[in-house]
């Protein structure tokens, strides 16, 4: 047993548990689905039992898989701390950092900016997910999240980016068609655009009931950049970030002093990744970016 039970098969089983899927966790893992399904029946076979329950909806832990996860993660940890010194240290960086970032950063701020990253360190793969939803870093969703609060639990490290302000606009042809609102009370005449609320992923993106009593979205989207783009074509007003809006020439700002929401960014990194080369370098890239540009987020401030 001891031969054949090594590091390799313990990182394939914490990809499957973090993935919930053979599939999914073979692409993370950069091996085929076989290779992946007989590397698990080799673990269950070295440790004569059954870590996994298969079904349709992927696969579960059983109470002895559950029982090899803490001892897998605490596993992991060393390794990644002990990778974290060593490679620490070297001045060349490489292999794959993922960002978990929500669609409006990523789209607008941090994708025309990568290249940078990647200019200075060519051996660093960098890949940006921009699903609309918090990323679970203890599970590996991202290697690098950026959140609108820190974490409240986990072994997470949370660093503040920046403060952002958000404002209402609309297209000159909106409000050539509806007129100016003068006050909030007029916006019930309006047609406002906003989050489908069932799919309000955090509180802090629940900006309509803040704005004024009552009012509800005529046109919601689970993304921002889709509201953005129903703003642009003249749908309606939308509360969106003055990093966004307030750079297009083809939007305008509605009610400026009676409509002004600030929120915040936050960088957040697993405990055990914080010393990696790839995760600290692309750590601090952000951060510098966001400071030289904090006009962009916080005008006026």
């Amino acid at each position: 047993m001891e031969s054949s039970f090594d590091w390799d098969a313990l990182q394939s089983f914490l990809a499957v548990v973090r993935a919930g899927r053979l599939t999914a966790a073979a692409r993370r893992l950069g091996v085929d689905h076989s290779t992946l399904s007989r590397r698990i029946a080799d673990l269950e076979r070295t440790l004569q039992t059954q870590l996994f329950t298969r079904s349709v909806q992927g696969y579960a832990l059983t109470p002895q898989g559950e029982k090899l996860l803490a001892s897998a993660q605490a596993m992991e940890s060393v390794a990644l701390g002990i990778l974290g010194e060593v490679a620490g240290s070297s001045l060349k960086v490489a292999g794959t950092v993922r960002i978990g970032a929500p669609d409006g950063f990523a789209t607008v701020f941090l994708a025309p900016r990568l290249g940078d990253l990647n200019a200075a360190h060519p051996d660093l793969a960098v890949e940006l997910v921009t699903t609309p939803r918090l990323f679970n870093l203890t599970k590996r969703e991202a290697d690098i999240a950026i959140g609108l609060a820190p974490p409240r639990e986990g072994r997470l490290h949370a660093r503040k980016l920046t403060d952002y302000q958000l404002g209402l606009y609309a297209s000159p042809a909106y409000l050539d068609r509806r007129g100016m609102p003068q006050r909030r009370a007029d916006l019930r005449d309006h047609r406002l655009i906003g989050y489908v609320g069932e799919l309000i992923y955090a509180p802090e993106l629940d900006y309509i009931p803040l704005i004024e009593k009552d009012l509800v979205p005529s046109i919601t989207s689970s993304t921002l950049m889709a509201q953005y783009h129903m703003t642009l074509a003249g749908q309606g007003l939308c509360v969106l970030p003055c990093f966004m809006a307030g750079l297009e020439p083809r939007l305008c700002r509605v009610l400026p002093d009676a409509v002004s929401l600030t929120r915040s960014f936050w960088l957040i990194v697993h405990s055990d990744l914080r010393a990696l080369a790839r995760v600290r370098i692309t750590s601090d890239f952000i951060v510098e970016a966001v400071r030289a540009a904090r006009g962009l987020f916080m005008p006026g401030g």
